[in-house]
């Protein structure tokens, strides 16, 4: 278990799905003290339906994120510098993470997280298979950062 870093960009494929979930959770567990962002390699999806529907149970609303990339991120003034701890949360995430600080001081963590979309055949086995995604993102929150603090 780690100190909280004071600025955590989550990083997946489409930000679409597992690192709008970690960035609600982190959110929600840590309050403002942490600054918290996510992007994708790509930004060509929208929030997934299951994403937004296994985040309501544990009351995160992600009904308002929209996806963005890391391309995007930069374009839109927040630079990668600027944070403290990137979280890749898929191997692409991470290739692309690693050759954008390849300029920058910053710490680049590999979270190997479950990718639930094309998982089940009926709506049942599809949340099953999001809500296995969004407790893999909690423990991992919770063992780097501790218990949630508010």
């Amino acid at each position: 278990m780690g100190d909280l870093p004071s600025s955590v960009l989550f990083a997946c494929d489409h930000n679409a799905t597992r690192s709008p979930m970690a960035e609600g959770m982190m959110k929600k567990f840590y309050g403002t003290d942490v600054y918290v962002q996510s992007v994708g390699v790509k930004a060509d999806l929208e929030i997934d339906g299951f994403t937004i529907a296994v985040m309501s149970e544990i009351k995160v609303d992600l009904e308002r994120h929209r996806s963005r990339s890391f391309t995007e991120l930069q374009e839109w003034g927040d630079d990668l510098s600027a944070f403290d701890l990137v979280i890749a949360l898929s191997p692409a995430s991470q290739r692309q993470a690693l050759e954008f600080t390849r300029f920058f001081h910053l710490d680049v963590e590999y979270w190997p997280i479950l990718d639930p979309t094309g998982i089940g055949e009926s709506r049942e086995t599809k949340l099953a298979a999001y809500r296995d995604t969004r407790d893999q993102i909690r423990n991992h929150l919770i063992k780097r950062f501790g218990p949630p603090r508010v």
